[in-house]
């Protein structure tokens, strides 16, 4: 199957006076609809508020600049964990989670998801259902169903649907208060990733209702090259790159060059399962936000310790690629 790898920028979905929503349009990338994959990247300006909604989707956002309140329920919880995020964190949002998000701070904040769709209305998209606004769920309904469900009149009942003219964003007013987080990382939803040069988190959900999603952060100093990796399972990973530049080559089925292409900060790329992709960095180097479609993949490597060469013996790899046996030195992990 002939997918469309090229790595995309993202496009403006919506603006509004407290930010911005960018997505990947999947009638473009079209690998994200085949894969059930998607994507998006949310800007919120100082004092920018993303009202409360939930999705269709499973994600995990990273925070690519500023910091952010996050406040979330989630399942069947009588109780919301708030929580406050930064640059290099990394946050689970599990299908249906009710969430809304506010930059408190003084600068733009960033956060990039990446999920999977499987469950999602479209392949493709992450479709959102938002609580409040002009897009919200009781805009939907009459004022007289409002008003018997509240309790209240229906003129106030009107009140309530269209007072918020806001469609996803706006600005908060500053004499608002919203609720102080009660931790820094939540062992629930949110983990760090900036601590190592290459780091990695699993999240589960909920017993029973497992999260199959994973992230990974790589980053490269100059010239540095990131595998050749890839799946030994049936995930795909999606890799955005947060800041400088690089090449990537995949290959596919039957020793195919799938992608040959230079990537640069703000792009989104998909490795479908079983693809092998290296990665070069260039001279300013390279750092890339990963998701991959499983809570606990396995990965396989072609180079460095616990790879494929290293594995077989080196008589399978000598007679299997008709070469000498010095040269099959090299395939071995040095140090």
């Amino acid at each position: 199957m002939e997918m469309n790898l090229v790595p995309q920028m993202a496009q403006v979905f919506m603006k509004e006076e407290g930010g911005e929503y960018y997505t990947w349009p999947s009638s473009e990338f079209s690998v994200l609809s085949e894969a059930k994959l998607g994507a998006g990247k949310l800007v919120l300006r100082p004092r920018g508020f993303a009202q409360p909604h939930y999705a269709d989707s499973s994600k995990i956002g990273y925070v690519v600049q500023g910091s952010c309140t996050v406040g979330l329920i989630a399942g069947n919880d009588s109780e919301e964990t708030v929580l406050k995020i930064n640059k290099g964190d990394a946050i689970a949002v599990p299908l249906g989670v009710i969430s809304w998000w506010f930059n408190g701070g003084d600068s733009d904040l960033i956060i990039v998801f990446l999920g999977e769709t499987s469950q999602a209305y479209t392949p493709g998209k992450f479709s959102y259902f938002f609580l409040t606004g002009a897009m919200g769920v009781l805009t939907g309904f009459s004022p007289e169903f409002v008003s018997k469900v509240y309790g209240i009149t229906e003129k106030e009942s009107k009140t309530l649907q269209i007072s918020q003219t806001s469609k996803l964003i706006f600005k908060l007013d500053d004499g608002i208060k919203l609720p102080e987080p009660s931790i820094r990382i939540s062992q629930t939803f949110a983990f760090n990733l900036n601590h190592n040069d290459c780091s990695s988190f699993n999240f589960n959900a909920a017993e029973n209702s497992p999260f199959e999603l994973s992230a990974n952060l790589v980053k490269l100093d100059a010239g540095s090259v990131f595998g050749p990796v890839f799946t030994k399972d049936s995930s795909f990973q999606m890799i955005y790159v947060i800041r400088g530049s690089g090449r990537i080559q995949i290959v596919g089925g039957n020793g195919k060059l799938a992608l040959d292409s230079e990537m640069e900060a703000g792009q989104l790329f998909v490795v479908p399962k079983f693809f092998v992709a290296v990665q070069i960095a260039d001279a300013q180097g390279m750092e890339c936000f990963s998701v991959v479609t499983s809570s606990k993949p396995r990965f396989g490597k072609l180079t460095g310790n616990a790879s494929v060469w290293e594995t077989l013996p080196s008589s399978v790899v000598q007679a299997s690629l008709n070469v000498t046996s010095q040269l099959v030195k090299h395939l071995k992990p040095k140090n």
